[in-house]
């Protein structure tokens, strides 16, 4: 038996078919068809069935992929260890994240991690939250940044840790009727001019106000959220958005926008976290970002 071995019987269980994760290793297909053979026979059972959907994981050989994980993982956790004493860090992080994370908690934690650590080069992308996930469940990134969704999908493969809640708050010009309000209900939004982010989240929470209060005049939805404050600054419309982050934005500051809390709506929360993936150990870089997350959002919160 050798670690060979156990990469490759995790990455056919991961992809299901021996020609994928040949591709994917850069490895033969025959080649990883002897390692697997060599170890079953080993072994004495069967690791893997062919059927209509692809290579499976036999009862017995679930049980062996699940131990493979853990030997790898303590094999990567031993080389991090020996990275933490020679102080090697790797030379690139890899993210991706929402657009209200990559406005708002990213700059500061990115600022935290680069003052330690400015050799590591950051490859990071805005997405929406299902390519997020989905970068991290195809080993594109090391951590995502994302809206943590009620019920986590894929919990065998992926760890969601949340950082911290947001609430919803309307977003108005100071020179609005509403602007000396100390908090609005959400059938007071009805008969004003609406404009919202256009992501997936907001749209989700669009569509649960709608069903309960009925239809909100939108004027537009943009991914450009300059246009967005702009466009509520000149009093045209008046916007929902995350509390977090106001504080530093010169729009809030200056006073060209009020937030004001939204009451009375059940859907009015949110979690913002990261997610990881269970079976890619993480490296050292992702971990000491992890720090800086958590310390920028622990700062948030008081």
């Amino acid at each position: 038996m050798n670690i060979e071995q156990l990469e490759y019987i995790i990455k056919v269980a991961e992809m299901r078919s021996i020609s994928t994760a040949s591709e994917s290793l850069h490895i033969s297909q025959a080649g990883i068809s002897m390692a697997i053979t060599s170890l079953e026979k080993e072994l004495g059972i069967k690791i893997f069935k062919r059927s209509r959907l692809g290579t499976i994981p036999t009862d017995e050989g679930k049980e062996i992929i699940q131990k493979a994980y853990e030997v790898l993982s303590k094999l990567e956790e031993i080389k991090d260890k020996a990275q933490m004493h020679t102080g090697t860090m790797e030379k690139e992080l890899r993210l991706s994240s929402t657009q209200g994370l990559f406005l708002t908690v990213l700059p500061k934690s990115l600022a935290l991690f680069k003052k330690k650590y400015p050799d590591v080069n950051i490859v990071i992308e805005e997405k929406g939250g299902q390519e997020v996930v989905n970068d991290v469940l195809n080993n594109k990134i090391d951590i995502g940044l994302l809206n943590i969704p009620k019920k986590n999908p894929r919990e065998d493969e992926l760890d969601f840790q949340s950082l911290m809640e947001a609430k919803v708050i309307v977003s108005v010009s100071r020179n609005s009727p509403l602007a000396s309000r100390k908090s609005i209900t959400p059938t007071e939004l009805l008969d004003q001019n609406l404009v919202f982010y256009n992501g997936p989240k907001m749209k989700e929470y669009i569509k649960d106000f709608f069903e309960q209060y009925g239809e909100m005049k939108i004027l537009f939805l943009t991914n450009n959220t300059e246009i967005i404050k702009k466009t509520v600054a000149e009093g045209l419309a008046i916007s929902l958005s995350y509390e977090i982050g106001i504080n530093s934005d010169p729009y809030y500051q200056t006073g060209d926008l009020v937030p004001i809390p939204l009451v009375n709506f059940n859907n009015n929360t949110m979690k913002l976290g990261f997610v990881r993936s269970k079976k890619q150990h993480s490296s050292k870089a992702a971990k000491e970002f992890i720090k800086c997350l958590e310390f920028y959002t622990t700062t948030l919160k008081y």
